[in-house]
């Protein structure tokens, strides 16, 4: 049963079944409670100003508003944490919404241990990609040619220069370890790497979070993709 330090989640996803099915995978354990559902991206964005849930389990394709467009409302107006559910692991959309904010993605063929430790991690802050799928995710996809649609609307050069002010502002420690998290390295292999302990590492993450104004660990390795910091060819 429900307590108060329950985690609230909200369920997104325009299939009643889909919705059903992760409702039941949910309803078992003791501290986890779905706080409400939504039929596509507009109720989502409603609900979740309403219902304030912990964690919001997304659909990407919804209809009136997609699952991109919703979660970067969720993420910009609200505290919750997006976790996207997608049919394919390197679906194009699943980039997008890691850049709209959300906190990591599962696929919707997860078992129900994964769905409900999923929860409980982007619950507590952390970030839901392994480092391996990290690294293969924002490798695969940063570098494409985009839709028009989807492209940022600030000019390329503009945008870059944006990115390269904000990692200026990183002492030469914080940019190092913020290409070894882009590595997709843990804190401990980050401080076998940099020959620190893992709660220096620990602090050097959460002041480049805090600097760049990132909610977590994915959002961090988007940036440095993004801004040229890292490349796909540099992780060979």
């Amino acid at each position: 049963m429900p307590t108060q330090n329950s985690i609230r989640v909200l369920i997104a996803d325009d299939h009643t079944l889909v919705r059903d099915g992760l409702a039941m995978m949910l309803a078992e354990q003791p501290d986890l409670e779905v706080v409400g559902e939504a039929a596509d991206g507009a109720e989502a964005i409603s609900a979740a100003r309403e219902l304030e849930p912990h964690v919001v389990l997304m659909d990407v394709r919804m209809p009136k508003v997609d699952g991109i467009a919703a979660t970067a409302e969720i993420c910009r107006d609200t505290t919750a944490k997006v976790l996207v559910l997608t049919t394919f692991d390197l679906d194009e959309y699943v980039y997008d919404a890691l850049r709209a904010g959300a906190s990591g993605f599962l696929l919707k063929d997860m078992r129900r241990a994964e769905l409900v430790e999923a929860v409980r991690v982007i619950s507590a802050g952390e970030s839901l990609l392994a480092p391996t799928v990290t690294r293969r995710l924002i490798g695969d996809v940063v570098g494409r040619s985009r839709p028009a649609a989807a492209r940022p609307t600030a000019h390329p050069a503009t945008a870059h220069q944006a990115d390269d002010r904000r990692l200026a502002a990183l002492t030469a420690r914080e940019l190092e370890t913020l290409r070894q998290v882009a590595r997709g390295l843990s804190n401990a292999e980050i401080a076998a790497e940099l020959f620190v302990t893992e709660h220096t590492v620990k602090t050097h993450v959460s002041s480049v979070l805090a600097k760049l104004g990132l909610r977590d660990r994915v959002q961090a390795v988007v940036l440095a993709y993004e801004s040229g910091l890292v490349t796909p060819r540099s992780q060979e």
